[in-house]
């Protein structure tokens, strides 16, 4: 199959790029490496993959490189991921997150691409879980507490308004709090990353508040199979990817400290404000639709990311 991978050197895209190669698909990479890292492609570029540099807010180049490519699928992670420059800043956010989106559907119907698989959030689209029963479904009410959560909700609203109008075929993939293998601990990164290389530079966590607050964790390769999953279904609309489980901030020093062995006693700042307290995501739908589960538990996903720094 013949692919483009927006935001392809990222965290995320760059494992979903080496996945496509190692089942034999051709790979375009579009990433302008503002946060995505060319050393993430390294094994990828040498393996075939072809990478361009371009920002998914120019719509023309994007029209011609997508036209002249003319991928089946197009896999669309390239967005503003920063959720604390989202709100300082929401018109950049929603330049990159809806209009970029906008220029890639645009672009896909322009070279009748025939899927378009859309990562989108989970974690930051329905809000705040505490006080509603968890998990939460797709037919949560949509109350983000942040631009870049209003953000991927409006592109969602994109891709449907693509397939009523010109028949298009997508798929938006709600995810839960991803972590693994490449994502950056000195970047905007989640919680485990950041942990991570504290870890391992000696040097103990800081947690906000009080370390009570949950998030539903999911292990990259977990994501990367849904990916593949979406773009071989007719699936559409929204799907939530996630564990269902909670874990806590707390849970998470005490596992890796565990699997460090040593002290990772963490340090206590206060809480930030607006941040979610409690949230995890029901995937029976992606199970149902997709086919797909979490195969990688938290403390063997852990592991794995300490593993690999």
């Amino acid at each position: 199959m013949n692919c483009l991978v927006t935001g392809g050197a990222g965290f995320i895209g760059s494992n979903l790029v080496d996945a496509l190669l190692a089942r034999g698909d051709e790979v375009t990479v579009l990433d302008d490496l503002s946060t995505g890292r060319r050393v993430n492609l390294d094994g990828a570029l040498a393996a075939g993959a072809e990478l361009v540099e371009l920002d998914i807010r120019d719509g023309a180049a994007l029209a011609a490189l997508v036209l002249e490519h003319r991928p089946e699928t197009i896999f669309h992670l390239a967005a503003q991921i920063d959720v604390r420059k989202s709100l300082e800043d929401p018109a950049f956010d929603a330049a990159v997150n809806v209009g970029g989106t906008a220029n890639v559907l645009e672009a896909a119907r322009g070279a009748d691409a025939g899927r378009v698989v859309f990562v989108s959030t989970g974690g930051a689209i329905y809000g705040e879980g505490e006080g509603q029963q968890l998990p939460l479904d797709e037919s949560t009410a949509i109350a983000p507490l942040s631009a870049y959560g209003q953000s991927k909700f409006a592109a969602e609203g994109y891709l449907a308004l693509y397939e009523r109008l010109y028949g298009l075929s997508t798929i938006a993939l709600r995810l839960g709090n991803v972590y693994g293998p490449r994502q950056d601990p000195l970047g905007e990164a989640g919680v485990i990353a950041i942990f991570c290389g504290l870890l391992r530079a000696g040097k103990q966590p800081t947690i906000f508040g009080d370390g009570s607050q949950t998030r539903d964790y999911l292990y990259v390769g977990d994501v990367v199979a849904a990916a593949l999953a979406a773009a071989g279904s007719q699936a559409g609309g929204a799907v939530n990817l996630g564990t269902g489980r909670e874990a806590s901030v707390l849970e998470l020093a005490e596992i890796l400290g565990r699997l460090g062995g040593t002290d990772f006693e963490p340090e206590f700042a206060p809480a930030r404000a607006g941040e979610v307290q409690r949230i995890s995501l029901d995937a029976g739908r992606a199970e149902a639709e997709l086919g797909w589960r979490p195969s990688t538990g938290l403390e063997d996903g852990l592991r794995l990311t300490l593993d690999s720094i």
